[in-house]
């Protein structure tokens, strides 16, 4: 991670929702932490070419995301992408969890957004990235 930014990728198809992430992240989580660069995309190709561009410190997927939700995407790219980012995945019900797991993301947060939780979630993802590139 780049001391000036830190680089997310926030994947939704609904543009609500990516409004209600940027909103609850702000420019920064965290004091310890530099400003946040959010790049958002709606759509599974969007996420694979960016991934694959590099340059990423995390990804933010909504797992209630149509035609390809979040879990299964975080699945995908855990399984294919060597030296994956970090990925926090929204979910809607708390029996979610289990496919959280499955989908080996790094964290899952409630819906609605929590303007508390999901900058504290992100905040200790971006520590430990920070952690890893020293």
């Amino acid at each position: 991670m780049t001391q000036q930014s830190a680089k997310i990728l926030l994947y939704s198809d609904d543009r609500t929702t990516r409004e209600q992430v940027r909103l609850a992240l702000g420019q920064r989580v965290a004091a310890d932490l530099p400003d946040l660069e959010i790049f958002e995309v709606a759509t599974q190709p969007a996420v694979l070419a960016a991934v694959d561009a590099g340059g990423l410190d995390l990804l933010i997927l909504d797992g209630e995301a149509t035609p390809s939700g979040g879990m299964g995407l975080a699945k995908q790219l855990k399984d294919e992408v060597a030296q994956c980012p970090p990925i926090l995945v929204l979910i809607i019900r708390v029996a979610d969890a289990w496919l959280a797991t499955w989908s080996r993301a790094d964290a899952a947060v409630m819906y609605p957004v929590d303007p508390v939780r999901l900058p504290a979630a992100v905040a200790e993802l971006l520590r430990a990235r920070l952690a890893q590139a020293v």
